[in-house]
């Protein structure tokens, strides 16, 4: 994202990004507002039955220790919008499971940040059903 100009709401998305990649939990849970809500996918999913999101730090650490820790993930985020406190990016998702399948997913992943900077809301706009699977080389 470097190619991206700087954004209160694109930098924390940065950070964000990088501390997933880097598998940094503590550094990436510290990103959010004690308020935060996750919704990745937004709506009922494999990750949140309900479809009401992630709230409050805890849920946000349970959801990192049961979706993103399962693999490693990488983004390659295409085009970037930034406007208000807010930045919404297009792009593509990829998870290496343990057993090398990789999960694509292609969607808008949009980040809110509080005046603190903060991030305050994180929504993943993609659809479960059209996740694509490839088999370990």
């Amino acid at each position: 994202m470097e190619q991206f100009g700087s954004h209160p709401a694109r930098d924390v998305a940065r950070a964000s990004m990088t501390a997933v990649e880097a598998g940094d939990r503590e550094g990436w849970l510290a990103l959010f507002a004690p308020g935060a809500v996750v919704e990745d996918p937004i709506g009922p999913s494999m990750f949140d039955p309900e479809g009401r999101g992630h709230h409050g730090i805890d849920a946000i650490a349970t959801f990192y220790d049961t979706v993103i820790a399962t693999g490693q993930v990488e983004f390659a985020i295409r085009e970037s919008y930034a406007g208000g406190n807010e930045c919404a990016n297009v792009g593509t998702i990829t998870t290496t499971l343990l057993d090398g399948t990789r999960a694509v997913v292609e969607g808008v992943y949009t980040y809110r940040v509080d005046d603190e900077g903060r991030v305050a809301a994180l929504r993943a706009y993609w659809e479960p059903d059209a996740i694509t699977l490839v088999p370990p080389d």
